[in-house]
């Protein structure tokens, strides 16, 4: 099963038990696939929804940010659930070392050795942790290792 059709799953499942916070996360999800299938005229594969998902969890992380600053507690709140409904569609998130063992492997792949090859090393290194791990996280550990 994929990744829409699970989501369609789990949105018919929702709507059974009455969840309504999830059904309404879901829906938010689907919608944003759905646009986007529309903007194609093709269904997305995995990778693009995996794309699509890990950009919605890191909208809402950065609108949650938001929300702690501004100490709005309850859709900081609704906010934290939404994210660990998604989060349940992405593959396993690597740990901080698993992301170091991997950014320096593709730093030897590369032959990079200065923060001017930055960009060979993160265009290498995306594809392997995508979905797995966040980007500002991989772009910290590549700096840290390029200095």
């Amino acid at each position: 099963m994929n990744l829409s059709e699970r989501l369609n799953e789990d949105m018919k499942q929702a709507m059974k038990s009455k969840d309504k916070f999830k059904l309404s996360t879901i829906r938010m999800v689907r919608s944003t696939i759905k646009n986007l299938e529309i903007d194609l005229k093709r269904d997305l594969d995995d990778n693009e929804v995996l794309d699509i998902l890990s950009r919605e969890i890191k909208q809402r992380k950065d609108a949650l940010h938001e929300f702690e600053k501004a100490s709005r507690d309850e859709l900081a709140a609704s906010t934290k659930a939404e994210i660990e409904i998604i989060a349940q569609y992405l593959p396993e998130q690597l740990s901080e070392e698993e992301i170091k063992v991997i950014v320096q492997q593709t730093i030897q792949e590369t032959g990079a050795s200065s923060k001017a090859e930055m960009g060979k090393v993160m265009s290498a290194l995306m594809p392997k942790v995508k979905g797995r791990a966040d980007g500002k996280l991989v772009n910290q550990a590549v700096q840290q290792f390029l200095q």
